[in-house]
């Protein structure tokens, strides 16, 4: 594996990190749509997973990294639409493709 995919690797699994750290053990979702800080941080993380897998493609278009198109489009909505950021979805994205993500992630970082 390249250096910079192994760089890029760690940065996604350290923002999913974040996010968790963010979110807290009880990951209750009333909490997180009132906290705007832990929303905005959240999204910027979501930015840094989207754009490090941008990268990633980039050098390698063949990672094994499911729907990695959809976590680029998802980085360029959050960006580009941040007025229209569903919290629904994102609460979705959390609780359901940031596990998987992060078991690919330390998948490939073990290689």
């Amino acid at each position: 594996m390249q250096h910079d995919v192994r760089k890029y690797l760690l940065d996604i699994s350290t923002s999913i990190d974040s996010i968790n750290d963010f979110i807290g053990n009880d990951k209750n979702f009333n909490d997180y749509e009132s906290n705007k800080l832990v929303r905005r941080a959240v999204e910027r993380e979501l930015e840094i997973i989207g754009e490090a897998t941008n990268r990633i493609l980039k050098i390698d278009s063949d990672i094994d990294i499911s729907d990695a198109r959809r976590i680029v489009n998802l980085r360029n909505w959050v960006i580009h639409s941040y007025d229209n950021v569903d919290n629904i979805l994102i609460w979705g994205i959390i609780s359901k493709d940031l596990p998987l993500l992060k078991n690919q992630v330390d998948r490939l970082l073990e290689r």
